[in-house]
């Protein structure tokens, strides 16, 4: 005798199926398992809110700032770190020169790391696509925070960091938070006394609504939201340690 279909989706044995196959289902009040490599983020609060327990390859993760110099660059320091070990960061458009004596205090390998410098918003965008679809980098991190990204723009680049082994971050205006984004992760971030407070606002895993809180021990006590930037702390020019290479320049990097 057959069993009838009421009989084979009793709630007993569909939840003997899903107990076999643990992978094969994903609830939405659960964080999300990623296929693809993470790297740590270096603070065990965040970890424990990113799927895999770290930063995830081969996406889009936007960084999302009132302004430049808030901590950003502090909080990927330990995965950058990492990766300068064995692979080149390239660094897109900062809003400040990168300091190659801070970089060597980081314990950052300074020959990996790229920085492209562009005269227009396009050739930015334009040099992370090449960078992405060359996969010659471990990670690309790219500014935007003061152009508009549009939402073409940023399918396009999330779709070249799918198909690379990348760690790929976006630095957009907190005021994009409410628009539309494909990136799998969107963090917003906000200067806090010794650190940054942090809200994830898009992950592949249930809403989170607390606020984390990062210490930074390289942070001052007090923050001035309104007058703060990467310059008072590390945008001093040191050329000779850290070389610049314009977007003409790029080229023979990349092939």
């Amino acid at each position: 005798m057959m069993a009838s279909s009421s009989d084979f989706f009793h709630t007993s044995n569909l939840s003997s199926m899903l107990a076999q196959m643990p992978h094969a289902l994903w609830r939405a009040n659960e964080m999300a398992v990623y296929q693809a490599s993470t790297l740590s983020s270096g603070f065990a609060v965040l970890d424990a809110e990113l799927m895999n327990g770290g930063w995830p390859c081969s996406m889009l993760i936007e960084l999302l700032l009132p302004h430049a110099g808030i901590g950003e660059i502090q909080l990927l320091k330990p995965a950058l770190t990492a990766i300068t070990r064995s692979q080149r960061i390239a660094l897109i458009q900062p809003p400040h020169i990168p300091n190659g004596v801070a970089c060597r205090a980081w314990g950052l390998a300074e020959k990996n790391l790229l920085w492209i410098n562009t005269k227009q918003n396009a050739d930015a965008l334009w040099a992370t696509e090449q960078i992405l679809k060359n996969g010659c980098c471990g990670a690309v991190l790219l500014w935007q925070t003061q152009n508009h990204i549009r939402l073409e723009a940023l399918r396009r680049l999330h779709l070249l960091a799918q198909a690379q082994s990348t760690y790929f971050f976006i630095l957009r205006p907190i005021s994009a938070q409410h628009d539309s984004s494909p990136a799998p992760l969107r963090l917003a971030l906000q200067p806090a006394s010794r650190g940054i407070q942090l809200q994830i606002v898009k992950r592949r895993g249930p809403s989170s609504h607390q606020t984390l809180f990062i210490p930074l021990k390289d942070m001052p006590v007090h923050r001035h939201v309104a007058e703060h930037s990467l310059e008072q702390h590390h945008a001093h020019v040191d050329q000779s340690a850290l070389a610049a290479f314009t977007l003409r320049s790029t080229t023979p990097l990349l092939v």
